[in-house]
């Protein structure tokens, strides 16, 4: 069985990582792609919440809050945003 995998366009891509070091109050290059938000860049729930938020209104996508604990790096923020994206058009 093969799983499809939600793309993201490099400009959503961009979007995300400019969305979570705004949040985060990070400079670019102190962001990578499996730097953990909590554990690297102490964020908490609060700015987790936020992170969620400001990708619903910016990027028009609804996410559960039950997903938010996968959010816990750049790679998982894209591939919740990926998989609610795709999920709002079925």
């Amino acid at each position: 069985m093969t799983t499809s995998h939600p793309t993201v366009t490099e400009e959503q891509s961009r979007q995300l990582r400019e969305i979570v070091i705004d949040v985060l109050e990070l400079e670019p290059e102190e962001l990578t792609e499996t730097s953990h938000f909590v554990n690297d860049h102490e964020a908490d729930s609060l700015l987790a919440i936020e992170i969620l938020a400001r990708i619903e209104q910016d990027l028009d996508v609804e996410i559960p809050q039950d997903q938010l604990p996968e959010m816990v790096n750049l790679t998982g923020v894209r591939d919740v945003f990926a998989r609610n994206q795709k999920g709002a058009d079925q």
